[in-house]
């Protein structure tokens, strides 16, 4: 069989088209199923889905107990901010010891300098091999540099002794971190022992330190506290005289402060309390539940010894002072030097014993020169200076002579110059030869102090040049306030002339002694001190290597007349500290300092027709050194201050040479105990990290944790037990199910 097309055939193959048609579109039966089954269906899915989560869950909580597990036994480190390290890297370490006097205070038989030598000791050997060590104390121009070897660095902590001149803790970090900085280790450490005495770290000093470490990468500062959490303490403040330079007629005041801290302090039962301090003026029970104190008052005698010439006894409560007071009179002219002590021991000495010297003079001569009647001008002012019952006993500091101005004028200079000061009581117009000779003799270090009043009416003798050359402005004219409302009114209590007042500055009633009228300056200069309206009433001008005093308001007149001011009118307490402390000012009896602190550099102002040029320094602990005299100023300057308590120098022999002197003392702050918290220490150092330890241990702990990272065994243990805690929990519901 043959097809002509046999291609057509082909088409046989489209049967498929009715079999798929005949398939696909074929009816169904329609499966109805009870509601209740298909619920039971749905329910049971859910089940199914549920049951196979919770088994996924319950079989990752075991499996990740169990690797949690494995991982803290393996005892894994963290080191935030850098590289995990080796515990025995070579590293650079400064070991910044403070070395202050208060590092003396002695608890459990040890004191705190102690403590951090030891300490530093023991840290020595724990530091890794080939490590790069420095010591650094705080005591000024100690150097900062490497130690040779581990031995020579256990040898300078072995040597090292507190000062009396320490600087702050803060400073000498910075100098540490700095000579980290030029070590090539990557790794560098500080380690500062400290009693955290807040006086070590003071605030103006902290934005330096944070800019410094951010500076210095890589650094990890370890604080180490070896100070007393409450240490209990007596002390005595700075001292305050009466002057450092005196008068033979006077008597020297000294005046301090006594005070306790801590909850209680050694001694309290005052023994070493002897019976000389026990018939002392103050009486107090001698077994006292609050403590009991005495100090004593020593003064070196003519043969070099110091003899005790006054004793009190004081009994106060835990954070209390007491003002101690000792006045001695009858002082020979010359150098007198002592110490004030309190009796008896406790955990810091070093604030026990504070020194003074003073220097004693004959009475200083001033002359006072009037218009006449001249004493009737000059008695206000004399009797201020000079009262006639301390006259009469030899006990006035001032030995005032009283001239009118034709007898001024008649003086030579020679007789002017045996004068410390000059006063000129409401002067009427001088000739010019009489002011160049006031002049010279301020030029030549003398002082003037100038009272106008009523007689200056002619202004054309004081605006002359050689008036001019003395007053601080030229006088315009006579202001007047006659409802007495005006006033002296201080500003400010900076002036020496004014430090009298400074403590009692709220307790002066400058109101009740009225001005009526004073005297106006062209463009004054050189005020000290102000009238309430804010014009100038006492000036100041200086004038070669003398000082002129002008007052534009008199000190002369009769109250009952028709009186310029009532200053030295009635109880005028306040005029007679006013004039008393010109004087003071102008005979130079506050130039000369004789009591420094430690460190501060001593300036003997010398004779100037001294014949010697070369003197011997004993210095406290008996070294003797020579001195030169420095000849174009006339002065010793003595740099060599370290050592708390009274300094000598002489010269020529003790018959007619020279004996001068003067005392040291700390400075503020050196033995000051109270404690720095730590929130004020986290603001010293700001955001960057530090670390606090006072045991061993704890020193371990945070410079093993800073080398090598903070162990992790702690928290992977504790999230093993929570994750076995939420296993117990799913399984028993899954099992239960």
């Amino acid at each position: 069989m043959t097809f002509v097309t046999p291609l057509l055939l082909a088409g046989t193959a489209l049967v498929v088209l009715p079999i798929v048609l005949h398939l696909t579109m074929r009816r169904k039966p329609k499966l109805l199923e009870f509601p209740a089954l298909r619920f039971i269906e749905k329910r049971h899915d859910a089940n199914r889905r549920r049951m196979r989560l919770q088994h996924l869950l319950l079989l990752l909580l075991r499996c990740a107990a169990i690797a949690l597990l494995a991982a803290a036994l393996a005892r894994p480190r963290m080191k935030l901010g850098g590289a995990l390290g080796s515990q025995e890297a070579p590293v650079a370490a400064a070991l910044v010891v403070d070395t202050a006097a208060r590092m003396e205070y002695r608890h459990d038989n040890e004191t705190r300098l102690e403590a951090a030598q030891r300490l530093g000791q023991w840290l020595l050997t724990q530091l890794p091999p080939q490590s790069e060590i420095a010591v650094l104390d705080t005591q000024l121009g100690s150097a900062a540099a490497f130690q040779v070897d581990r031995g020579a660095a256990k040898q300078r902590i072995e040597r090292l002794e507190s000062g009396a001149n320490a600087q702050p803790l803060t400073q000498l970090v910075e100098k540490a971190l700095r000579l980290l900085a030029e070590s090539d280790l990557p790794r560098k450490e500080a380690y500062v022992f400290t009693d955290l005495a807040r006086a070590a770290w003071p605030d103006e000093s902290a934005a330096a330190l944070q800019d410094l470490l951010t500076e210095v990468p890589g650094v990890t500062v370890y604080v180490i506290d070896v100070g007393v959490e409450e240490p209990s303490n007596y002390g005595l403040d700075e001292l305050r005289l009466s002057g450092q330079v005196l008068s033979n007629r006077g008597a020297l005041a000294v005046e301090t402060e006594l005070y306790r801290s801590g909850p209680g302090a050694a001694g309290d039962d005052n023994t070493g309390v002897d019976e000389d301090m026990r018939a002392g003026n103050v009486e107090v029970p001698l077994r006292d539940s609050n403590g009991t104190r005495a100090v004593e008052l020593f003064l070196e005698d003519d043969e070099g010894n110091m003899q005790k010439r006054r004793a009190e006894s004081y009994a106060f409560g835990s954070g209390e002072s007491r003002r101690v007071d000792f006045r001695v009179g009858s002082l020979e002219i010359g150098t007198h030097q002592g110490f004030v002590r309190i009796v008896g021991q406790d955990g810091l000495a070093a604030d026990d014993t504070r020194y003074f010297t003073v220097e004693v003079r004959p009475a200083w001569r001033i002359l006072v020169a009037a218009p006449k009647p001249a004493k009737r001008y000059a008695l206000s002012l004399t009797e201020a200076l000079a009262p006639a019952v301390f006259r009469k006993r030899g006990q006035a500091r001032f030995d005032c002579r009283v001239v009118d101005l034709n007898a001024l004028r008649k003086m030579s200079p020679t007789d002017v110059a045996e004068s410390a000061a000059v006063c000129l009581v409401d002067p009427t117009p001088l000739a010019p030869a009489v002011w160049r000779k006031l002049g010279n003799f301020a030029s030549d270090g003398g002082g003037v102090a100038i009272f106008l009043g009523r007689n200056a009416g002619k202004v054309t003798s004081f605006n002359a040049s050689q008036a001019q050359e003395l007053l601080p402005g030229k006088l315009l004219r006579q202001a007047r306030r006659p409802d007495g409302d005006l006033h002296l009114a201080p500003r400010d209590y900076q002036h020496p002339i004014l430090s009298a007042f400074r403590s009692i500055s709220g307790a002066v009633p400058w109101i009740d002694f009225p001005v009526f009228r004073y005297w106006e300056l062209e463009k004054p200069v050189g005020a000290v001190l102000l009238l309430s309206d804010g014009r100038p009433a006492l000036l100041e001008r200086p004038l070669g290597a003398g000082r002129v005093l002008t007052m534009t308001t008199p000190v002369s007149d009769d109250p009952n007349r028709k009186a310029w001011n009532l200053l030295p009118a009635g109880e005028a307490w306040p005029f007679l500290i006013l004039v008393n402390e010109m004087m003071s000012y102008l005979v130079g009896s506050g130039d000369q300092q004789l009591n420094y602190s430690a460190g501060q550099t001593a300036v003997l102002q010398m004779d100037s027709g001294t014949r010697y040029r070369s003197y011997l320094l004993t210095a406290p602990g008996g070294m003797k050194s020579p001195l030169s005299v420095d000849v174009g100023r006339h002065q010793l300057v003595i740099t060599a201050t370290d050592q708390v308590g009274n300094y000598r120098v002489q010269a020529g022999g003790t018959v007619s040479g020279v004996d001068r002197g003067f005392s040291v003392n700390l400075a503020p702050g050196q033995t000051e105990l109270q404690r720095i918290d730590q929130k004020e220490l986290a603001e010293v150092f700001g955001p960057l990290e530090y670390r606090v330890a006072r045991t061993r241990d704890e020193i371990e702990r945070s410079v093993s944790t800073s080398r090598v990272g903070r162990e992790l065994f702690g928290p992977l243990i504790l999230l093993v037990g929570v994750l076995l805690a939420l296993e117990y929990v799913v399984a028993n519901r899954f099992y239960r199910e």
